[in-house]
């Protein structure tokens, strides 16, 4: 039985079509599922009842349900999401004045095993539909009562990796007929899955593309980043360039700053060099502890003299002031179940 909220908008006119009902009909749905939050199709009380019976037994209403939630003194709450099977994943609410960011996970794991990362150190398990992905910002603005106003496709996972599931996810929040979420307030991260990227640019929505960049050096990148073997840094840079050619927003380059490693001058200076050629954005991020990873942030002085450099260089950078750290929550921290209890 599929799951209703795994739909586009299109694809639900086609099921309702099939059973013999107008297209129109997505649209009502649509608004109960995603405005009115509707988690029964009984409450769909516009659609006669032998429809809503009919609906009941083609589709299921999948959930993702919250199972333990921690919040920090600065206001970043996470919580950890128990799915239908069992595996669970982390989502993180970050809230700024009137501006409420949700960090979406797209994976149970993570198979790409960068090496600053907590998410992957449990291993691969599966993929994620578009309803749960889905699921975890209804949720939040259900338990919240607040509509968030970003996404980031950010948490567990490589959304590029999922990409089919995630596009149908970018999808279902951009509907009008739903939530409406504008694409200019959505942003994939991705470590460089190239086809991902291209894919991205055939779309014709305006979603932001964070690159998780961490070395402009091909070696260095390698060493931290595994999938650097199967797509070199001069093969993301031309995914990118392609992206921005078929009108593609400006691009961001998240950088994670690691004492002793990424956080020298030169480092800095080829970084420049990258983001100028491509017009790019720098994220600068001081590492995030992990446990059981041997790597340390940069003391404040460096961090401030890497940024410095980048700016008068000309690059538009900024320093991250990383949110939720005391509660694992931070870039690079989320890790599911076991993140949360650790």
């Amino acid at each position: 039985m599929d799951d209703i909220r795994d739909l586009t908008i299109e694809e639900l006119r086609e099921a309702f079509r099939a059973m013999g009902e107008p297209a129109y009909r997505a649209g009502q749905a649509f608004a109960w599922l995603y405005r009115k939050g509707a988690t029964r199709f009984d409450q769909f009380t516009d659609f006669p009842r032998d429809l809503r019976v009919r609906l009941e037994e083609r589709f299921s209403f999948g959930a993702v349900a919250p199972e333990e939630a921690l919040e920090s003194p600065d206001g970043t709450r996470k919580t950890l999401f128990r799915l239908a099977d069992g595996e669970f994943v982390e989502t993180v609410l970050i809230p700024s004045g009137e501006r409420r960011t949700v960090c979406v996970s797209t994976q149970v794991g993570c198979k790409f095993a960068c090496a600053f990362c907590a998410s992957g150190l449990g291993g691969f398990k599966r993929d994620l539909r578009p309803g749960e992905i889905v699921g975890q910002l209804l949720s939040l603005r259900d338990e919240f009562d607040a509509a968030p106003t970003n996404v980031v496709f950010m948490g567990m996972g490589e959304p590029l990796d999922n990409c089919d599931n995630l596009v149908k996810a970018v999808r279902i929040l951009n509907a009008p007929e739903g939530l409406g979420l504008a694409a200019r307030r959505m942003t994939v991260s991705t470590s460089g899955i190239v086809p991902g990227i291209e894919r991205l640019g055939t779309l014709g929505m305006q979603i932001n593309l964070s690159i998780s960049l961490h070395s402009a050096d091909d070696e260095k990148r390698g060493r931290l980043m595994p999938v650097n073997r199967k797509y070199p840094l001069a093969e993301v840079l031309k995914a990118c360039r392609n992206y921005l050619a078929a009108g593609g927003r400006m691009i961001t380059f998240e950088y994670i700053l690691i004492r002793g490693f990424n956080d020298t001058s030169g480092d800095a200076d080829k970084l420049a060099g990258i983001a100028h050629r491509l017009k790019a954005k720098v994220n600068l991020i001081p590492f995030s502890p992990v446990r059981g990873l041997p790597f340390a942030a940069p003391d404040a002085g460096t961090c401030r003299s890497f940024l410095a450099r980048l700016r008068e260089a000309g690059v538009a950078a900024t320093l991250r002031q990383s949110k939720g750290g005391d509660i694992r929550a931070a870039c690079g921290q989320l890790a599911g179940k076991t993140g949360v209890r650790s």
